[in-house]
């Protein structure tokens, strides 16, 4: 496993191809990890590790999304070496959609695809439900209402007291998140959603088509918003068959 600052990946020979994962809120970069030995050989998992997690867990988590975004450009921009695409989930959508953006402003290279899951389109979204400035109190009912935090670990009072700092701050990144429009990217994107998301209807799904000129799809698994853990095997089935179609050649 080969673990910077910023990005988490196991380096192999034959690898010709990469995927940035980028994480929900609270997410570590280690739970993408696992996905590596159900996606086609040729491809490698990159995760991408935000501050106050996993290795970086004694480094102040950020609270603003632009220079989230401005650090990162650079950072992908710079690894040349193998074609790519982005995966994120919920917040993580958010954060490679920007950073996909960000990369065409700079003329550095674009991912070949761009598979945003769990989020609604960003011209589309709810109004901010003000989740980040709840008491800890408040913000673990929210925890256990998505329903992709295990019961166990919410009881653990010590952990979600290291946890919930993380939780705020990445709940922050998302509700101050402001969308600007601009040009539409210039990869195919893929809109993921679980059947019984309750803070997406459909059109906030198929919205994201708003932000592409060449192609898109979207397809709904079964689940809520953290459908990607119920449904792992047949998410990385549908990324894996997309980029087998031609993404990677």
């Amino acid at each position: 496993m080969v673990e910077g600052v910023w990005f988490v990946r196991r380096s192999q020979p034959g690898r010709t191809f990469r995927l940035y994962c980028f994480s929900y809120a609270g997410g570590n970069a280690a739970s993408y990890l696992g996905w590596q030995s159900q996606l086609p050989p040729q491809v490698e998992i990159c995760a991408v590790q935000l501050p106050g997690r996993g290795s970086r867990l004694r480094e102040p988590p950020l609270y603003a999304l632009p220079p989230l975004i401005d650090t990162l450009v650079p950072l992908v921009a710079q690894s040349t070496d193998l074609p790519f695409a982005f995966f994120g989930h919920s917040l993580g959508a958010l954060v490679a959609f920007e950073t996909a953006r960000g990369l065409a402003r700079v003329g550095g290279p674009a991912p070949r695809h761009l598979f945003v899951s769990g989020c609604q389109a960003p011209r589309l979204r709810d109004p901010p439900k003000g989740h980040h400035l709840l008491d800890d109190a408040g913000l673990l009912e929210v925890l256990a209402d998505y329903n992709g935090t295990p019961p166990e670990i919410l009881a653990d009072q010590d952990l979600m007291a290291m946890l919930l700092p993380i939780v705020r701050a990445d709940f922050t990144l998302a509700e101050t998140y402001r969308y600007v429009p601009g040009a539409p990217l210039s990869m195919p994107i893929s809109a993921f959603a679980g059947e019984d998301e309750e803070r997406s209807c459909l059109e906030q799904v198929t919205g994201w088509s708003q932000e592409t000129s060449a192609g898109f799809d979207h397809c709904l698994f079964e689940g809520g918003h953290f459908f990607i853990q119920g449904q792992r095997e047949h998410v990385l089935a549908r990324i894996g068959t997309t980029l087998a179609r031609g993404v990677m050649a």
